[in-house]
């Protein structure tokens, strides 16, 4: 071999070397990220509040059936808040946010639901971040001109009282005002005897641009257009 060809033949090989170098980097890279954002996901998922169900927090019942009928009020251990998907510096992410703020009333009629309206303080709805809570607060939702969301019934619920350790699962047609909107939406409610009243559970889907609200898009992080109200409320008879 001559010198001129031993130099080809070690400039290729040299060449090949580093053309591997730099696909290795670029795949360590890549696999980096990829389980960087993954770990970075499950770290924020694992922060979401599960979804609330009668099941997880009933206690024996204290009371009669036959004592069911009349007014009832609602406070206690109740919980409201949201659910939505938000994609955060390019990784899916569950976004919680709850409040203990809520307070409402009912009127049962033997084993209808008659009426029914549960009340949110919005401003008072947290998540784990402060940032995303002051967003939320001051620019999507405008908590100081709105400060509450109202659920209110406006057909009976038939057969929704349950007994024993039963859970009765209906739906609930209502009007759910929120950032001074109100729209007419249907939940899905579970019902359980709990202590010294009644566990009610709900989902409503809600899709933002319905009540003139801005889904978040600051280019780091970007918001479904829509995402759900849940709650979790205790009622008992009224004294």
């Amino acid at each position: 071999m001559t010198p001129s060809s031993r130099r080809r033949t070690t400039s290729r090989r040299t060449a090949v070397i580093w053309i591997s170098v730099v696909v290795g980097v670029a795949v360590l890279a890549v696999v980096g990220t990829v389980i960087g954002t993954s770990v970075y996901s499950d770290t924020e998922n694992a922060k979401a509040s599960a979804t609330p169900t009668v099941a997880a927090t009933r206690e024996p019942s204290t009371l009669q059936t036959q004592t069911l009928s009349g007014d009832w009020v609602v406070g206690g251990d109740s919980e409201a808040g949201y659910r939505l998907h938000e994609v955060l510096n390019g990784s899916d992410v569950t976004v919680t946010g709850r409040t203990k703020s809520v307070s409402g009333s009912a009127k049962v009629d033997g084993t209808s639901i008659a009426a029914a309206t549960i009340e949110v303080q919005v401003a008072d709805i947290a998540t784990d971040s402060e940032q995303r809570d002051s967003y939320f607060r001051d620019s999507a939702l405008d908590t100081s001109a709105f400060p509450t969301a109202t659920f209110t019934l406006t057909e009976p619920v038939e057969d929704a009282v349950p007994t024993g350790t039963e859970t009765k699962t209906v739906q609930a047609t209502g009007d759910l005002t929120l950032h001074g909107v109100t729209k007419p939406v249907t939940a899905t409610l579970q019902v359980g005897l709990s202590g010294d009243g009644v566990d009610i559970s709900g989902t409503i889907p809600v899709t933002f641009a319905d009540f003139d609200v801005q889904a978040p898009n600051l280019g780091f992080v970007k918001v479904d257009d829509a995402g759900a109200v849940e709650f979790l409320v205790h009622a008992s008879p009224r004294q």
